[in-house]
């Protein structure tokens, strides 16, 4: 077998039906438009929704919901990250934002929240834009400081 002696299976191709080509080939006078009406004519298009006429489902439901334009959308960082950046030696001293950053934990732009999942061992002071309250007993509890920007 050879790349110029390959063909496909027997029966999973054909050649599609001529339309419009005179009566003899089948598909001869309307071209399967059908008669008249709005499909048959050139240039027919249809508005994406378009039910003929009746009312459009996406205005038959009723709309609900809320956007807040004003939301604050945080990056949630958990205790037991920071403790295993500290167990892995990757930081030492205070935690900043920038730190977080640097390990890849939040992006530059990105707001910082201290949540309480795990547990802190080390004493450390950590400076973020916000905490929860179980994160900060936490820290506190560990001998460290939670400083908010």
């Amino acid at each position: 077998m050879n790349l110029n002696n390959i063909r496909p299976a027997a029966g999973s191709t054909f050649s599609s039906k001529r339309i419009g080509r005179g009566q003899g080939s089948g598909k001869g006078g309307t071209a399967g438009k059908g008669h008249n009406g709005q499909q048959a004519r050139a240039g027919y298009s249809q508005k994406i929704g378009f039910e003929g006429g009746q009312m459009p489902l996406q205005r038959r439901l009723p709309k609900f919901g809320f956007k807040n334009v004003n939301r604050k959308e945080y990056r949630a960082i958990n205790l037991d990250d920071i403790q295993i950046l500290i167990e892995n030696k990757s930081v030492t001293g205070d935690i900043t934002k920038e730190i977080l950053v640097q390990h890849g934990l939040a992006s530059k732009n990105e707001l910082v929240k201290i949540m309480g999942r795990g547990e802190l061992k080390s004493s450390v002071s950590i400076t973020a834009d916000k905490f929860t309250k179980s994160a900060e007993e936490l820290i506190a509890k560990a001998g460290g400081k939670a400083i908010t920007l």
